[in-house]
């Protein structure tokens, strides 16, 4: 008889499809079954010049995330999402409709993640000075939302994330997010998260109104140029425990929304403050397989664990930002067969 845990984790990561569960776990050291072994797919600028799931399956990877984008400025109580102009085609209706497909004929499960982007800011900074514009913001918000969950319930989509690190809105305006989530269960059938920042995770209020705790998982662990696997592994320990427990407590799996690491000197600390220069960082390929090496070896044994979505994965190399040998990708890098390793396994 499989433990509690694992009957607990069988249960929600029953979608819209039958799906195995994690088997017991015969040794620590061991990944468990059933995992979500994901990757965020970076949204291309045009239709895809060749079908990039066969590399997706080729690593492995049975999920991908796909992030339409919108839009926030600082200060303005807006959400633009633009079906023509502004947006690539892989964030548009018929660009991720098309993603979509492409997955689910090649046996890919999909979390629809669509976030939004503040210019030279962060969502987890977000606020606004009056009601009125919290209002007139959540508004838009919502509209953004439910138009992505109608969307994710008519191409089949098997989990959909409600936000991504929205710090101060759901420290300061909790009741939106439970009547948000209230008004997309009303649209999309399917399992729900929420993305927490990797240090507010556990003053998200809603947790038990979803499936999933979700949280980026951009712990920072050891602060050297090239750290080893097992210091980083006994970085984890403390977390592995507070997240053990959080998960008990609230009788959900946890789950990694993003995960990740920055190919430079100094990937096992804090990559977002890496990213600022990143052009004149040395590249550190080992750095990077080092800290997924540590990380999926921690987890992907832990019954409590759902598993997560790797940030991030360019199809056929289009969409990078002017750095992909220093960005988070694993593609061509000595992080890729790391990951291949514990996503075939």
């Amino acid at each position: 008889m499989l433990p509690h845990s694992s009957l607990l984790l069988l249960v929600f990561l029953s979608c819209r499809c039958s799906q195995p569960g994690p088997l017991p776990i015969q040794a620590a050291v061991l990944p468990v079954a059933g995992k979500m072994n994901g990757l965020t797919l970076v949204a291309p600028p045009e239709p895809f010049s060749e079908n990039p799931m066969p590399a997706v399956k080729a690593l492995g990877a049975g999920w991908i995330a796909v992030v339409p984008y919108a839009f926030t400025r600082t200060g303005t109580p807006t959400v633009r999402y633009q079906e023509a102009g502004g947006q690539w085609w892989g964030e548009r209706p018929v660009g991720v409709r098309e993603t979509i497909r492409l997955a689910h004929e090649a046996g890919i499960r999909v979390m629809l993640k669509p976030q939004v982007y503040v210019p030279r800011s962060w969502t987890g900074n977000l606020r606004f000075a009056t009601p009125e514009e919290w209002a007139a913001w959540e508004a838009d918000y919502e509209r953004y939302i439910l138009r992505m969950a109608r969307l994710a319930d008519s191409t089949g989509v098997e989990l959909f994330c409600i936000g991504t690190e929205f710090r101060k809105s759901v420290e300061q305006r909790p009741q939106f997010w439970f009547s948000l989530i209230k008004n997309v269960r009303q649209v999309f059938p399917g399992k729900l998260t929420y993305s927490a920042n990797w240090d507010d995770w556990q003053q998200v209020p809603f947790w038990k109104e979803l499936d999933f705790i979700g949280l980026s998982g951009y712990f920072p662990l050891v602060q050297a140029d090239t750290p080893g696997v097992a210091e980083l592994k006994t970085a984890w320990q403390p977390i592995v425990q507070n997240l053990r427990a959080f998960s008990q407590k609230q009788s959900r799996p946890v789950l990694f929304t993003e995960f990740g690491y920055l190919s430079v000197d100094g990937a096992g600390w804090r990559n977002w403050e890496l990213e600022r220069d990143i052009s004149s960082r040395p590249v550190n390929e080992q750095a990077q397989a080092n800290c997924m090496e540590a990380m999926l070896s921690t987890f992907q044994a832990e019954n409590w664990w759902a598993g997560g979505f790797l940030w991030k994965w360019f199809p056929n190399m289009r969409g990078h930002e002017g750095y992909p040998e220093r960005d988070y990708t694993p593609q061509g890098k000595h992080a890729e067969p790391v990951l291949q390793k514990w996503y075939r396994y």
